[in-house]
This record gives C-alpha cells, structure tokens and sequence, in this order.
C-alpha cells in the first residue's frame, strides 16, 4: 500500500500526468509515432488512476472549471474556444500554498482553552489587556499578543523558617525576638489563593517572595507584642489569626492580588542551643506555680474555718455578754426586791435569804457532815449513795421520785434548834 502510494506522489508532480506522451496541441498519430513506454508506477495500476480522475473531477467541479457537455457554446466537450481540447483540472504545485498554510497555523496558534477554575490574561504586546474566563477563546497570535492562564481556586503554600521538614530549620528566617526579649524559633505554612490574576501577575516583580517577606514581617511584628511564655502554651491561635490580618492589610497595598487562607503555626519553642536551660526553667515555673496553688488550697481552707470560728466565738461572746448582762439585771431586780421585803421583815427575810444560800451550796455537795452542839459526835450523810439507792427502788418499784432523805439533830433546843426545823422545812 505504501508503495503505491508513493507511485502516486511521484506522478502528482508530473505536469504531463493523465496525457501520456502526446501533446495537445498534436494529436498523436499511431502511424508515425510507435506507442510510449509506460514509466515506471505510470499506468500500473489503473485503479489508482481512476481514484485520481475523480479527485481532478471532484476539485473540478469546485472550482468552477469542469466541462458541460450541454453547453452549446461547448461542440466537442473539449473545446475551450480557441480550437484547443480543454484539458482536465490537475492539482499541481501552487506557490501559494506555501504563504496561505503558515498564515492559517499562525492564526490557528491564536486559540486556547481556559478551564472552569482558571482565568486567562490576555497581553499586547507584553502589556496587559483584559481577563478572560473560561471557555474557547482566540486571542491575537504571537507576537501581537499572548495569554497566560492562571488557576485562581488552587491553595498555594509558603514555608517560613522552614523548607520541606520542619526538622530542616532556616534560622534566618525562624529566630524572632519576644516583648520580654526572649528568642523563640517559630515554623508557618501561610496558605493562599488568588483572587485577582492580573495583580498578581503585574503589579509586583516575585509577588511570592512579596509574599513571604510580608507574613514574615507581620509575625515578627506579632511576636513582639508578647511574652514567650504566653507564646508558647496560651496564644498559638491568636498569633497566627494577627498575623493573618495584619499580612492581609500588607498585601492589600501592594495589590497582590492575593487572599491568604491561613497562617498555620507548626511548631513555636526556644533556640535548641538554650533548650535545656529552659526546660529547667520552665520546671521551676511549674513548682513554682504548684507551690502557690498548695499554699492558696491550704489558705482557702484554713481561712473560712478560722472566719467561722471567729464569727462562732463573737457570737458566743455576745450571748453570754447578753446572758450576763441579764444576769446582773436580773440579780439587781431581785436584789431591789429583797431589799423591799427585808425592810419589811427583816428577821423572816434574813432566815429565808440563809435557807437558800445553803440549798445552792447543798445541792452541789453529794457528802453533808452534821455537827451537834450537845456532843463532841459528828454526823455523817452520805447523800450520793442515798440517792442512787432511791434511784434502784425507784426503778424497780416503778415508783415516781423517792422523797429526799430528812435530816433530823439529835439534840438541840432554843433558837438552833428552831432554825434547824426550819431549814428541814426548807429541804423538804
């Protein structure tokens, strides 16, 4: 098959192609002029030059220029109006071919496809003209213009302090100076995506070392403003959400073009040459710390009771300051009062005031000892076991209170032995 179609090219480029060995002008005359030789390829495949016939046919009929037999202007079919056969359409060689093809490629090269989460700048000339979105566009071919396609939904990231492992550590970039002069190694990914091509293409000459340099420069701004410790184990969230903004406002005035996602930060502690001196100082802190915590538990517990018992014993000091008060008031009263009896009988009120004196000593005293004025005997009560014995015959019996035992003297006359009875009445 190749081989054939090579034959055929090689007969494309022949201008005597289809017509032999004759000429036009001369019709050929078998008499005179023996018969061609065939080429080679030429008339060896008379299928091949059927399928060329009709190609010339076909492009004939295209371009305009293929014979009526009907036409009456047309006598022999072949007649061109000069007496002459007309000959056949042929496709053969045409200059300009070679101008009209690269003009076609070129304007060809002028389309280009923008995906659905891109956006296409278009240049003239270097310069920028506008913002296409997506689709099949044309724009004019190179050099008069070009495009660049930029996809604004993809999450770009920037490593600061760090590339590829947070292990591998810029400390250029990761040392940053704290408010209480402290030096911490902080590690941040800041993740953003475009959200206008042409100022991010245009407007700055690396816009992501802009980027870089920017967030940078917000953090070390942010880490300033606080202590280390407050860096470390409180405020993570709220350095990278201020840097985030104050980055933001940054790349806003440089109009970059850019919205930052997020400023991750991956790793905050001090400078490893200095790691384990404040490790020891951080566990100092921590005892520290707990100390303070024990000795506030203990204050916390020690403190109300001691304010309880303090109100406890304030409160008590007032009820007996109110009983004593009482007391006395009370004293005083009954004191005014006997001094009105004793002013009316003086002798009855005498013995009464000694009668109750002596029950109030009495009724403390569990062992009473009697003395008679007629001997030299002393008499002994012993009231303690008398009254449990009472209290057994009680329990037993069921009976209600025993009656107090009855002191009698043995002897006695005149005036003692009346305020003997009388102070037995008493008892009784």
């Amino acid at each position: 098959m190749f081989k054939r179609l090579k034959i055929a090219l090689a007969s494309l480029n022949n201008n005597d192609w289809g017509r032999g060995s004759q000429k036009p002008d001369t019709p050929p005359d078998p008499a005179k002029e023996p018969p061609p030789k065939p080429r080679p390829g030429y008339g060896a495949n008379p299928e091949l030059e059927e399928l060329w016939a009709n190609i010339n046919e076909r492009l004939g009929d295209l371009f305009g220029k293929k014979n009526d037999k009907n036409n009456p202007n047309n006598n022999s079919g072949n007649d061109n109006g000069s007496g002459k056969p007309n000959p056949p359409f042929q496709l053969g060689f045409n200059p300009w071919f070679l101008i009209a093809i690269p003009i076609v490629l070129w304007l060809a090269s002028g389309f280009f496809i923008v995906q659905e989460a891109q956006r296409g700048v278009i240049l003239t000339f270097g310069a920028y003209s506008e913002t296409v979105g997506p689709g099949f566009r044309w724009r004019a071919p190179w050099p008069i213009q070009s495009n660049e396609v930029v996809n604004i939904s993809q999450i770009r990231k920037i490593e600061i302090g760090y590339r590829n492992n947070i292990k591998n550590k810029i400390p250029e970039e990761s040392l940053m100076l704290t408010n209480d002069e402290n030096l911490i190694d902080v590690q941040v990914t800041v993740q953003f995506r475009l959200k206008s091509p042409e100022d991010y293409l245009f407007n700055n000459l690396n816009t992501d070392h802009t980027i870089k340099l920017s967030v940078e420069s917000a953090l070390r701004e942010i880490i300033g403003r606080y202590k280390m410790d407050f860096i470390l184990y409180e405020a993570r969230e709220k350095v990278a959400q201020d840097t985030a903004a104050l980055a933001q406002e940054i790349l806003d005035r440089y109009k970059t073009g850019v919205l930052l996602s997020g400023v991750i930060l991956q790793n905050a502690q001090p400078p490893e040459p200095v790691q384990s001196a404040f490790d020891d100082a951080v566990k100092a802190g921590q005892d520290r710390d707990r100390q303070k915590n024990e000795g506030e538990s203990y204050a916390n517990d020690v403190i109300p009771k001691a304010k309880g018992m303090a109100a406890r014993m304030l409160e008590d000091a007032a009820g007996y300051s109110a009983r004593v008060v009482g007391n006395a008031e009370g004293d005083a009263e009954r004191f005014n009062q006997v001094v009105a009896e004793y002013q009316r009988a003086p002798a009855v009120t005498r013995s009464r005031m000694y009668l109750e004196t002596m029950q109030q000593v009495f009724s403390n005293v569990t062992k009473v000892m009697v003395e008679s004025k007629q001997g030299n005997n002393l008499l002994y009560l012993p009231l303690d076991k008398i009254m449990k014995e009472n209290a057994a015959t009680n329990d037993a019996t069921g009976a209600s209170k025993a009656a107090p035992s009855t002191i009698t003297p043995t002897t006695g006359s005149g005036p003692a032995r009346d305020l003997g009875q009388e102070r037995l009445r008493e008892l009784r």
